[in-house]
């Protein structure tokens, strides 16, 4: 790519208008008002730490492309050793803008506000039997050993276990830096190719888990009427702890103008597994709604990475070959035994960057 003065020029400015906004949250996160505000300061906070690579970056252009203009002027200096000085550091400063507005670019893509909460992973067996629910059981595992391996908390909501392992529906709250737009293009359908250990001639057999991973909203987020919601108790059963059998602790809500049901057990009291159920149907209706601005969206654009499409097959895990493969990028590992203790990071950074350059061609 040839080096174009005016084009770099140009992106150099998007970038320094980005870092002066990132001048003003940093004048607000030190103001007294503002730091009563805990909830104004943490979304503050956030949008610093998400800025602050892009200031650097801003400064260290602005600085290279007022050198550029510098060495340009020697380059045209009627002093022969001048004029060859300013075009070598020309040349330097030229590939080293170039380089850096191409990282830039990536910087400069839409943020999606959603990708700093929070998250709701839900896993539910499908077709498959028994062999499903212990494939779900799989991924939850592997799932949850990806979270430590990223430092996140996890905190079970809801289960509900196969009759011989494993997971029918499993529902938890992952905690951490960013956890939904690291897991967001996890959601669809993950297909495992084994021999069971209930098939007697060693047959392989094909099952499939669905996959859905939630932003955590807000109150602010859904307006949600109580006057819709359903609530029923029922006694804890399976995974439940000490409450099993005993207590109607579990709790079950169902938003009547969708048909939305969540239930709740894991929690110690009806009350929090009450509060629980409450943030898992605001998530999923919170999600809903973005799901249907991303179908609008996906006229206009339509992306090989996809997190709005739940009924999409994604991944396969095939046992015999010890492959996992992503079909969304054509992504092979042959990797399993890897993928399933939770080292999930080479895929999902694949990911991102072919999400990423898909979207650089509209930007």
């Amino acid at each position: 790519m040839a080096f174009d003065r005016d084009s770099v020029g140009g992106w150099v400015g998007k970038l320094q208008s980005i870092a002066d906004r990132f001048m003003e949250v940093e004048k607000r996160v030190s103001d007294p008002k503002v730091a009563s505000d805990v909830d104004a300061l943490r979304a503050l906070m956030v949008e610093h730490k998400r800025l602050q690579p892009m200031a650097q970056k801003a400064d260290s252009l602005v600085m290279a492309l007022k050198q550029w203009d510098e060495a340009f002027e020697w380059g045209e200096s009627e002093d022969q050793e001048m004029r060859l000085m300013g075009r070598s550091e020309m040349e330097r400063l030229s590939a080293l803008l170039l380089q850096g507005v191409e990282e830039a670019k990536w910087m400069l893509l839409p943020h999606d506000d959603a990708d700093d909460r929070n998250a709701i992973l839900e896993v539910r067996a499908g077709t498959g039997g028994d062999e499903a629910a212990l494939f779900a059981g799989d991924l939850v595992r592997m799932y949850l050993k990806h979270a430590d391996r990223k430092g996140w908390k996890h905190e079970w909501v809801h289960a509900s276990e196969g009759t011989v392992g494993g997971f029918k529906e499993a529902v938890v709250r992952l905690e951490g830096d960013g956890v939904f737009g690291w897991l967001k293009f996890e959601r669809g359908v993950h297909r495992v190719q084994r021999v069971p250990e209930t098939e007697s001639q060693g047959r392989v057999h094909t099952s499939a888990a669905t996959v859905a991973v939630l932003p955590m909203a807000a109150e602010v987020d859904v307006d949600l009427q109580m006057s819709d919601v359903r609530k029923d108790t029922f006694r804890a059963s399976g995974a439940g702890g000490q409450h099993v059998n005993k207590t109607e602790s579990a709790v079950r809500l169902t938003h009547l103008p969708t048909g939305t049901v969540v239930e709740c057990q894991d929690g110690r009291s009806q009350h929090q597994n009450y509060e629980s159920a409450l943030e898992v149907l605001r998530s999923r209706l919170y999600d809903a709604a973005r799901e249907k601005a991303e179908a609008a969206r996906a006229q206009e654009r339509r992306s090989q990475v996809s997190s709005g499409d739940r009924s999409a097959k994604i991944r396969t895990y095939n046992f015999p070959q010890g492959r996992v493969t992503d079909h969304r990028i054509g992504l092979t590992l042959h990797a399993l035994p890897a993928v399933l203790q939770g080292d999930l990071g080479p895929i999902v950074e694949a990911l991102h960057i072919a999400d990423r350059a898909e979207r650089l061609k509209n930007l």
